[in-house]
């Protein structure tokens, strides 16, 4: 699956999704919440993020945040000595691993179908943060 494949399947397969382009990068959203992307992907580097190396033909990054669980569960093992420029295997974030989430290079195969899942995973995860945000925002006195 390629990149435009990839944001296609978001655009049109998950409800309520914005985007926004910047600095290289295409940012997914839920509803309006602009604040906390559930996934971003990079097609090329810039000053702030050359990890990847993805001036190299083709070549993109997904990442995705997806729950604490299913970070931990991947990574509980491995903490260190990635290799970011390493295509189709899943990685801690480079910079937002503590946010809980994770990347991969051009996914392909096997891990094209756990993107996809954790692409949906991460959409869940941001519906439930928009819903207790504007459940929140009802309970609160005028």
């Amino acid at each position: 699956m390629s990149l435009q494949a990839i944001e296609l399947y978001i655009a049109e397969q998950l409800p309520n999704v914005t985007t926004l382009d910047h600095l290289g990068y295409r940012f997914f959203f839920y509803e309006t919440d602009q604040v906390l992307p559930f996934v971003t992907i990079a097609a090329s580097d810039n000053e702030y993020d050359k990890i990847s190396n993805l001036d190299r033909d083709g070549v993109f990054r997904v990442n995705i945040g997806v729950s604490k669980d299913t970070y931990n569960k991947l990574f509980a093992d491995i903490k260190t000595g990635w290799d970011y420029t390493e295509l189709n295997r899943f990685m801690p974030h480079p910079d937002y691993a503590a946010q809980y989430f994770i990347c991969v290079l051009n996914p392909e195969g096997d891990q094209l179908s756990e993107t996809i899942k954790f692409i949906e995973e991460a959409h869940l995860v941001a519906k439930n943060r928009f819903d207790r945000k504007q459940s929140a925002k009802m309970k609160k006195p005028e």
